[in-house]
């Protein structure tokens, strides 16, 4: 996945259901100025576990397992690349479609059940009894590279949002804390509580 570099959280506020509390809802703009997500950040004071918050579906709901998936992707982009490179005899096809249902089973264990039907109803299973040609075996791995990179994208621009709305909240916690003392005030053993300085030297 590409890294997205220098970015940009724009505030804004709304006001809440039933209070005085606001919402404020951080849009995530890339290098180029492209929103590439939002988060939504409850304000200070605001119960984070109220409201339609406690129902959003977090990251770890829908991928089980980021590294897995992200490891099965490349898998297949590599394989796609070699069934690109020559033509395949019949063995060589019978084994990419054994690899490439393997790893469509193995995917749907590491996503979430929405992900799951998604996946099932977008990338259909060979012919029963017959080899893929080698077309068909390319269309069928890019297909779901596709799908792939897609998925990740989504799962870059999740974390980029939830990374955000964690720097929207430190901030907010760091604007909440009192003053600490100035630079002027009592230095440590420098005067005694009548004001006197006792210098180090009537003690050697």
């Amino acid at each position: 996945m590409e890294h997205m570099t220098d970015p940009v959280s724009r505030e804004s506020t709304t006001p809440g259901d039933g209070g005085g509390d606001s919402t404020h809802h951080v849009v995530v703009v890339g290098p180029d100025g492209t929103p590439v997500g939002t988060a939504r950040v409850a304000s200070p004071g605001a119960d984070s576990g109220s409201g339609e918050e406690g129902h959003e579906e977090s990251l770890g709901d829908l991928v089980e397992e980021p590294a897995k998936v992200m490891r099965i992707g490349t898998m297949i982009k590599q394989l796609l690349e070699e069934v690109r490179a020559a033509p395949l005899d019949d063995a060589s096809r019978t084994r990419v479609r054994e690899i490439h249902q393997t790893s469509i089973r193995e995917l749907e264990q590491a996503l979430a059940p929405e992900l799951q039907d998604e996946l099932e109803r977008l990338v259909r299973p060979f012919t029963e009894n017959s080899t893929p040609s080698d077309a068909e075996l390319r269309i069928a791995q890019a297909q779901l590279v596709g799908w792939l990179e897609g998925l990740f994208s989504g799962i870059q621009t999740a974390l980029f949002a939830q990374q955000m709305a964690a720097r929207v909240q430190l901030e907010q916690m760091r604007r909440g804390l009192p003053a600490g003392p100035s630079a002027g005030g009592a230095a440590l053993g420098g005067h005694g509580a009548g004001g006197e300085s006792h210098g180090p030297g009537q003690y050697l």
